[in-house]
């Protein structure tokens, strides 16, 4: 296995706009309450008291499509992972709305989550609109490169699922390369109509609304772990 410590993400400003009295009481009050022990092993059981299937989320944004994931699947442990302050804030908020007992929060890179995981542990694990870095020699930075699948991989349980969006077209046309050369996972696509509309279970979101109102074309990837 490649090591993943050697292809880290780097990250711009953790934080974007000034939060309100509220937010900052969210992650406050809320935050230490949802968040992933910050060191050991980690299983269900830790996490959320019980043995269940689990899921990441890697980048999950505003966490609108973590909360309607764990929204529609109580019994299932969602692991959510965003470096962003701005992000975490909006994901406490949907967990608080949602009432939603079933999500741990990472604030921070999530391969710093997958990799602390037992191997085959994970029933599906989500990837939705990561930065493109879309320069040649940003390239390495791509959570879509071997080392990151390669972890990604291995704590996948066969069968498993990872999802992947973009409307970035180098991102979609690098993935492609990268998820082509790879054997332990099967691309579940046999017509174009297969990766080009969303799925019923694949909630859309604010930025997808937002890519789609400029023109950009969303590209829908299903891969299963064999």
């Amino acid at each position: 296995m490649n090591d993943p410590t050697t292809i880290r993400r780097l990250y711009g400003r953790r934080q974007g706009h000034v939060l309100r009295a509220g937010q900052a009481a969210l992650v406050d009050e809320m935050l230490p309450r949802v968040a992933v022990p910050a060191d050991g092993p980690l299983s269900a059981e830790r996490l959320f008291g019980d043995e269940r299937g689990l899921q990441v989320e890697i980048g999950f944004g505003a966490g609108e499509h973590l909360a309607e994931q764990a929204k529609a699947a109580p019994d299932t442990g969602f692991i959510g992972c965003e470096p962003f302050l701005n992000g975490v804030v909006g994901a406490l908020g949907h967990i608080r709305d949602g009432g939603l007992d079933n999500v741990r929060v990472h604030m921070g890179d999530a391969l710093d989550v997958i990799e602390r995981l037992p191997d085959a542990s994970l029933d599906r694990v989500y990837l939705l609109h990561p930065d493109p870095w879309p320069k040649a020699r940003h390239a390495k930075r791509r959570m879509i490169n071997h080392g990151p699948l390669d972890l990604i991989a291995a704590k996948l349980k066969p069968g498993a699922e990872f999802r992947l969006g973009t409307d970035d077209e180098i991102y979609c046309r690098w993935a492609m390369m990268v998820m082509n050369q790879r054997r332990d996972f099967a691309w579940q696509a046999s017509s174009p109509r297969d990766f080009l509309t969303r799925p019923d279970d694949w909630p859309e979101t604010r930025y997808e609304r937002k890519a789609r109102r400029y023109g950009h074309e969303v590209w829908y990837f299903r891969y299963l772990r064999v």
